[in-house]
Order: structure tokens, then sequence, then C-alpha cells
């Protein structure tokens, strides 16, 4: 398989050992090992230097390209990882209401999240690493597949603009139900551990339940958000490292904006209508060619739009209350 990149094998490594130094330093450094509650701050802070990072990486990039293969492809493959970047980040904010919700239902204490969200993203990143992979071998083999990938995301576009508004019951999901039926569950959680032993006799906790079914919904989410990149590039190396910032910055972000999920309840439908022109966009693709930038600026422009009907939304309701 010839793959279309412009990256060469010590930046592939670089960048692994730059996601691997990041992850070292969470974990051992930063408290990542240690359980507790992390502030607004501390989330804002994470937040804001996972963004910096991101944008740091295009400036590089775009340095990098500028002297080696042009300005113009310098220009195309930043803004194409910019893009990549904000489509991913803007979809990957779904998965953090799925996260309130799996920690509301096992009422996960807030000091124990931290970790099991930590093992999520190393799980996460694994996980669509293999999947970038595929996705790249198909597109190189059988081109035909991108509007399959289109279809696919108007459909799913089409069904989160029904089913927006649905709460799904997690105690009837399958992955659940079969895990609680073939394993020795405790009843209580036994601080951050996964397996204890109990009599001599291994015992899964409920904190296993919550990594799997937090590994399961990004599984999931992948599907939807790795096909939507290829609307913007094929590069393996612009989707893969585009999708990693975009994971690595969902934990903060979800820790800045938790308890505040439910003001952006219009949000869904944004990214539902972001799937939905995605998809359009690879189907249209023979007849029409959309400049990075045009989509760039839809996707920014419908992201922003409904964040800020959800917050007057939510701002309205508020003042009924108190009137």
């Amino acid at each position: 398989m010839i793959v279309d990149t412009f990256a060469t094998g010590p930046m592939w490594a670089g960048f692994i050992v730059f996601v691997i130094a990041m992850l070292a330093l969470d974990l051992f450094v930063f408290g990542g090992n240690k359980a507790h509650r992390v502030s607004v701050k501390e989330a804002g802070s994470w937040v804001a230097a996972w963004v910096s990072m991101a944008f740091g990486f295009a400036a590089l990039l775009w340095w990098y390209l500028d002297m080696s293969a042009g300005r113009e492809v310098a220009n195309s493959k930043a803004l194409e990882f910019i893009t990549g970047y904000l489509i991913e980040q803007s979809l990957s904010v779904d998965n953090m209401f799925v996260f309130v919700m799996i920690f509301s239902y096992f009422a996960v204490p807030p000091e124990l999240q931290r970790r099991v969200l930590l093992y999520g993203v190393l799980g996460a990143i694994i996980m669509r690493a293999g999947m970038i992979l595929a996705g790249v071998w198909l597109v190189q083999e059988f081109a035909w597949i991108l509007y399959l990938f289109g279809a696919f995301l108007i459909v799913t576009g089409i069904k989160m603009l029904i089913f927006a508004d649905h709460q799904p019951d997690l105690a009837k999901n399958p992955l659940l139900r079969w895990l609680r039926s073939h394993m020795r569950i405790t009843p209580d959680f036994h601080h951050e551990k996964f397996f204890v032993r109990i009599d001599g006799v291994r015992w899964a906790t409920p904190m296993f339940l919550v990594l799997m079914m937090i590994e399961a919904s990004d599984l999931v989410f992948a599907v939807d958000s790795i096909p939507a990149i290829f609307a913007v590039t094929t590069d393996p190396f612009i989707v893969f490292t585009s999708n990693i910032f975009a994971i690595m910055g969902l934990r903060a972000l979800y820790f800045l904006l938790a308890d505040m999920a439910g003001r952006f309840h219009l949000l869904k439908y944004g990214l539902a209508l972001v799937l939905v022109f995605i998809g359009g966009k690879m189907l249209a693709a023979p007849w029409f060619h959309m400049p990075v930038q045009w989509s760039l600026l839809v996707v920014g422009s419908v992201i922003l739009v409904s964040v800020l009907l959800s917050l007057m939304v939510t701002a309205r309701k508020l003042d009924r209350r108190t009137t």
C-alpha cells in the first residue's frame, strides 16, 4: 500500500514519543495516579495547554513544510490539520455528555474520575490508531468508500437530530448486562481499583464497568469522527495527529464543562448538522470541491451558533424561574 503523506518515519516516532511523554507527565508528575477532585481552574489550565499545543503543532508543521515543500503545501497541510482538529474536538464533545451520563449512573465520586478517564484515553489512542490505519488502507484501495462514509455520516447526523433529546437507559446496555452476568462485581468502589481479591477470589469493581463503558462509548464515537476527517484529508499523519490532540484534550474539557453540560443542550443539534454537512460534502465531491477553509468556516460557525443559542435559551429559562 502506498500511503500519500509528507510525514517521515522520524516525524511519526517524534509525535508518538511526545504523546507518551505527556501521558507519563500526567500520570507520574501532575498527579494522574492519585485520586483527587479536579478543580475548574486546573481543568481550564489543561484545556488551554492542549489547545495551545495543538495550534503550536500546526505552526511547527507549517514552518517545516514551508522550508521543505513550499508555502502552498505548508498553508494547505496546516489548514487541514486545524480543520481536522476542530472537527474531531467538536465531535468529541458529544462524548463528554456520555461521560456525564456514565459517571452519574454509577455515582462515581469526582475524586475517582480522573484516573479512569486517563486509562480511557490510553485505550482510545490504541483503538483510533488501528481504525485510522484501517480507514487509510480502505481509502487507498477503494476510493469509492469515501461515498459510503459520506452516506453513513448523513444517516448518523439525521439520527442524532431525531434522538438528540433521547436519554438511553444504561441498565439495558447489552455490554453492561453481559459483564454483570459473566463477572463477579463488588457492590461498592474500592478506591480506583478495577479488581480486588476478597477471600482469595478475584472480583471486578464498579470502576471496571465504568472503564468498559467509557471505552465502548469512544469506540462508537470514533466510528463517526474518523470518517468525518477523511472529508478534509486522507493524509494519515494529519488524521492521526488531529485525532490524538482532540482525544488528549477531551478529558480536561470534561472536567471543565461537566457541571455545565446541561447548558449546552442545543450543541447536539449542532454536531448533528456538522455530520450531515460533512457527509454531504463527501458525496458532492465529484461535482463540487469545497476548499478546506470553507469547511472550517462552516463547521466553526455551526458549533459557535449552537453554543450561543444554548446559552441564550438557558439564560431565558433561568430568568423565567426567578421572575
